[in-house]
Formats: C-alpha cells, structure tokens, sequence
C-alpha cells in the first residue's frame, strides 16, 4: 500500500530534493575537474625548482572534491530511487550515507578553514626560493630562472611582496616581460597575485559546500519524516 495525503507530498518533495543533490554532485564534480585542469593553477602548482616540487595541497583538496561529487551523485541517485520506491531499506541507506557525508563536510569545512591560508603561505615560500636563486649569479646551474619567469607570465606580476624587493627583477628581461616593467611597482606584487589566485577558488569552493549542506538538511529530515510515514502506512 502507497503512502497517502501529506506523506506522498513529501515523497515527490524528497525526490526533487534528491535531483538537486545529484546535480550539485555533478556540478561539484564539473568544478573540481576544471580547478584541477585550470591553467593558471596548473602552470604553476606543475613547477620544479631543482629537486623540490611545488607544494600540491591545494590538489589534494580538489582530488577530494572529484571524491565527494561522484559519491553525491550516488547518493542523489539512492535517494530518488528509494523515494520512489518507498523502500525504507533504501531510505534508510540514503540517511545513513547522508550523516557520513555531512559529517565528512564539516570536518573537512573546520579543516579548510584553519588551513585556508596556508596553500598561498607554501606557495609564496616556494616562489621566494626560486625568486632568490634567479637574482644569483650562477642561476643558470638551476632552473629558478624558469620557475620564477613562469610565475609572472603566468600571474603578470613581478617580484616578491615589497617594491624593494622587485627592483632587481624589474630591470632584468629575462626575469619579467616587457609589458610588467612599464607598470607601477606598488602593482607587480606576485604574493598579492597568489593571494587572490587561491583565495577566490576557495571561496568558490565554501560556498558550494554551504549550499551543498542546506540541502543535506533538508533531505536527512525528509527521508526520516517519509520513512516513518511508509512505516505507518503498512501497519494500516
């Protein structure tokens, strides 16, 4: 016997809300893809200065990310399928998914969080070494020269955080493309440009999982609320 009345209002209600889950994990997925192929990131975070590779935390979030969209796809999918259905098995498999990955959420939201500034600290640390290896004079024994020339045509900047510090770059062509040199110092800050490289991905990404746990929410009480009601119906 089918569910009934407001029940089978919230059946319809949970399968719309499992619909967009599933689509958010795709979008995510569709996201977390893009970040990972994205040109600027990759130019950069691909660099090799001597035996020392870029620091990669930043793909190990968005490795992370692919993980929790195609596992949300799954899930949605679950879930509209046990709506319909009215298998409180299914349902009950679907909450029970859901807690895992709302609690996976949050802990990697207090994890984003405390860390959030250091993917652009290691970042910039990186570039200061390979920054100081290519004002030496034997640079050429190394490819800092290569790295360092990577960052600014990549981000179109030049030098570390201080005018002062990116004088030395500034006359040097081999170190900073023409266009840069013609610009005013207090703009060529390549840790400015790291800064606001990463931190609008990151807010991209908090707001995506912000509205990702709404839905969360909202799905976990209506499955519990439909599963009781599929309970009812059959003791009727």
């Amino acid at each position: 016997m089918g569910v009934e009345g407001c029940t089978k209002c919230i059946k319809y209600l949970l399968f719309v809300f499992n619909f967009i889950f599933w689509l958010a994990g795709g979008i995510i997925l569709g996201v977390a893809l893009w970040l990972r192929h994205d040109t600027q990131t990759t130019s950069i975070l691909y660099l090799q200065l001597g035996d020392k590779q870029a620091p990669n935390t930043f793909y190990v979030g968005i490795y992370i990310l692919i993980a929790v969209g195609a596992v949300m796809m799954f899930v949605g999918f679950l879930g509209c399928y046990g709506a319909i259905q009215e298998s409180q098995c299914l349902l009950g498999t679907f909450f029970t998914c859901l807690v895992i990955l709302f609690a996976c959420e949050v802990a990697a939201g207090i994890w984003g969080f405390v860390n959030k500034d250091q993917i652009a600290k290691d970042v910039k640390q990186f570039y200061d070494q390979a920054f100081q290896q290519a004002l030496m004079a034997d640079s050429d024994a190394s490819n800092g020269k290569a790295v360092v020339k990577t960052f600014h045509e990549t981000l179109d900047c030049c030098g570390p955080d201080t005018a002062i510090g990116a004088l030395p770059a500034l006359w040097r062509e081999d170190l900073c493309p023409k266009a840069i040199q013609k610009v005013f110092v207090q703009n060529l800050s390549c840790h400015k440009k790291i800064d606001e490289l990463f931190s609008g991905k990151l807010y991209l990404i908090g707001i995506a999982a912000i509205v990702v746990a709404v839905i969360m929410i909202f799905e976990m009480i209506l499955s519990m609320v439909l599963c009781c009601g599929i309970r009812n119906s059959s003791v009727y």
